[in-house]
Order: structure tokens, then C-alpha cells, then sequence
């Protein structure tokens, strides 16, 4: 789900820039080649609609590094330029900054922009995920959310991980007060644990082996079902209609090829992050997720109860309305690439 934050700078896949030739010929052959793109819209030499996108190393997209990987953006007339980022949330910081046009994110960061009054849309959700763990150790006692009282729980703030924390200790009768929250990135949660900064942590699913090998006999967890984290598309100011519409026809063929050939699929997610995804990790867990591109009541119930909770814990201003959240979606495009996957009313 998340690249360590000490990871090099933001891959672009396999995709490059076009460059500009003045030989017929050699213009010719990098047309047919070359499918990147800047990060504005517009068209590329090759005639193809450009498309910037940011995402993570996070199974929750999958069908984007599948779609990356098999090359499948080209029947859509897509010259699609792919950024991977630490986490979601940095994916929709680089839609907000106008680095992307569209952003692979958790469910939180996007109520969290829509509270804020930010100029994103979201226009599918991709996946779902729902196999959470308390991580701890052995030594400290926490056998479920209610032993979390008055210790130190370590997550990554502002993602949905966070909320995951708060429906654990909700579901105790808890909240962050009653608990010391310490803001950890993602990758630093196994460390703390090991160290004994921290009593438990949350983090996301990539790092649970890493906490394992840390603490060693001393590692414990959790499991916690009680929250089902949503994987959203999202849009910035910057993209259209149509060009959104011809990334979602690729993406919900991915699904299609996902779900026909999933050990397939996972060669393909583990080749595309460059080593960031370990095989046994995708193998574990990526059959964990549940993937289809849709846009829902259910959706845009949760998104209102996080919004809520994020009014309350953080203090953000905005509505969180159910009508208000509303205007923060857009239907069209998921609605012209697969009518029947748009039951949001």
C-alpha cells in the first residue's frame, strides 16, 4: 500500500516523454513507440489523449499498474504517464497541485479534500479492503482495542489507516483521547514497535511482515474487520470528461483481466513497483481486496460518516452532509464507460 518515504524519486513506469525529432523517420518509429505525456491534457505526437496519473504501491490499485504493466492504455487511445508516490495521500496532494490530472486515494484523504473545498471530484471506486490488524508485541498486554487505554499507538495521520485506528478503538468505546497517537509514516511503524516507542501500531497491510520480522517473538496481533477501506479515482481541475472516461473503459478491463487471470495479475502489480512489493506479500493479500469500479449509496453513506468524524477529531470546516458530499462526486464518466456500475442516486 505505501512506498517507504526514503524511496527514490517518483517513478514514471514504463512510460517515457516524447521527444521532439526533426527526421520523418525517427518521429515515426517514437510515435509508435512512445506513449508518455507532460502533465497537462492535451494530445500526444502519436494523436493519443494524455493522461497524468498518481497512485501508490497499494494492491487497492492494482488494475492501474496491471494496466501499466500489459500495456493496455493504448486500445483506449490513452498515452498514460503513471507516477507512484508513498501513499495516497501524496497522490492527491499531487492532483491538488496540479501534477496529475487524475489520483489513486484512500477514502479519508478525499473527504478530507471535499471538507477542505478543494477542486477534486471523485469518479469510481476501485476496490475494497477490510482485513485490518492491531499490531503489537507480546510483552505489552493489548489482546484487542479495549487494552489500548493510556498507551502509545503509532499510525500514518491523514491517511485512512488513522480511521481505521479510530472505528478499532470506537468499537472498544474508545477514542484518540484515551490513547497516545503517535504520527508515524508508514514504514516507521514496524521500527517503533521494535524499539518500544510505541505499544501498537496500525499501518498499512505492505508492513505487517516487516513488523513480524522485527519484533520477532515478541510480535503480536489483532485482526479487525470492522472497517472496509474504499479505493477512490479521483479527478483534479485539470481533466475532462472524456479523457476520465477512457482511463475507466482501461481500468474496468484490467478488472476483467484481474479477476480471469489472478496470478497473472499479481506478476504484473509485483513488476510494475520495481521491487517496493514483495511476490509473497501480493500473493497473500491481493485476492484479500475486492475490486469493480463502481459509484454507490454505500459509498457515499461511509464517506459521510468519515466526514463526520473528521469534522470532530480534526476539527476541518465544510459540510458533512450527505447532500453537500454529493457535489464531490461525478457519475458521467463512470456512467458512459459502464452504466450498470453507477447505482448512486
Amino acid at each position: 500500500m505505501s512506498r517507504p518515504p526514503t524511496s527514490p524519486a517518483p517513478r514514471r513506469g514504463r512510460l517515457t516523454r516524447p521527444l521532439t525529432l526533426t527526421a520523418a523517420l525517427l518521429a515515426a518509429v517514437v510515435a509508435t513507440l512512445t506513449t508518455g505525456c507532460s502533465t497537462g491534457a492535451g494530445t500526444a505526437s502519436s494523436g493519443r489523449t494524455t493522461v497524468t496519473l498518481a497512485t501508490s504501491d497499494h494492491l487497492g490499485g492494482a488494475p492501474v499498474h496491471l494496466a501499466q504493466e500489459r500495456g493496455l492504455w493504448a486500445d483506449e487511445n490513452v498515452a498514460a504517464r503513471i507516477t507512484t508516490l508513498s501513499t495516497g495521500r501524496d497522490a492527491l496532494n499531487a492532483v491538488l497541485g496540479g501534477q496529475a490530472q487524475l489520483g489513486v486515494v484512500g477514502d479519508l484523504p478525499a473527504v478530507t479534500a471535499a471538507l477542505g473545498g478543494r477542486e477534486v471530484r471523485i469518479v469510481a471506486e476501485l476496490s475494497q479492503f477490510s482485513d485490518w490488524r492491531l499490531l503489537t508485541r507480546s510483552d505489552r498486554g493489548i489482546t484487542g482495542p479495549a487494552a489500548l487505554k493510556d498507551h502509545k499507538v503509532g499510525v500514518p495521520q491523514g491517511t485512512n489507516v488513522e480511521y481505521a485506528l479510530s472505528r478499532m478503538l470506537g468499537s472498544a468505546g474508545l477514542t484518540a483521547a484515551d490513547v497516545t497517537v503517535v504520527n508515524l509514516a508508514p514504514n516507521q511503524v514496524p521500527a517503533a514497535l521494535s524499539r518500544g516507542d510505541v505499544d501498537a501500531g496500525v499501518t498499512f497491510p505492505s508492513f505487517y511482515e516487516a513488523a513480524r520480522t522485527a519484533l520477532g517473538d515478541r510480535y503480536a496481533e489483532v485482526p479487525f474487520t470492522g472497517y472496509t477501506a474504499r479505493t477512490l479515482l479521483v479527478a483534479g481541475p485539470a481533466a475532462d470528461d472524456a479523457a476520465t472516461t477512457a482511463v475507466l473503459r482501461t481500468l474496468l478491463r484490467a478488472q476483467r483481466e484481474l479477476a480471469a487471470d489472478p496470478a497473472g495479475a499479481q506478476r504484473a502489480v509485483v513488476a510494475q513497483s520495481s521491487g517496493a512489493l514483495q511476490p509473497a506479500y501480493v500473493a497473500a493479500f491481493q485476492p484479500r481486496y475486492t475490486y469493480g469500479a463502481s459509484l454507490s449509496d454505500a459509498l457515499l453513506d461511509q464517506l459521510a460518516e468519515e466526514a463526520a468524524w473528521a469534522k470532530a477529531a480534526q476539527k476541518l470546516p465544510g459540510s458533512a452532509d450527505r447532500s453537500a458530499l454529493r457535489t464531490f462526486v461525478n457519475p458521467t464518466p463512470l456512467t458512459t464507460a459502464d452504466r450498470a456500475a453507477v447505482t448512486l442516486h
